[in-house]
């Protein structure tokens, strides 16, 4: 079954929202153990400029492993 890009796009987007909130958490107990001190909004701001990489990354490795599903479904490999 094909997944459509605004369905992969959702997916994404769900995943790294899930990650956003769990990347804040981690840096706020974790930093402190490394010696860094972080602001609460300076964790948030860390936290967005990762997680627009990932929703890109995620996005663009779920369209890429659909365009190879569709490939080979083409050349009768499926």
């Amino acid at each position: 079954m094909r997944q459509s890009r605004r369905m992969s796009l959702i997916e994404a987007f769900a995943n790294v929202t899930v990650g956003f909130w769990i990347a804040v958490a981690a840096q706020a107990l974790a930093f402190p153990l490394f010696g860094f001190h972080a602001a609460p909004a300076q964790h948030l701001v860390i936290s967005a400029i990762f997680t627009g990489l990932s929703l890109i990354r995620s996005f663009a490795l779920r369209r890429l492993f659909e365009a190879i599903r569709a490939a080979s479904h083409r050349d009768g490999r499926a």
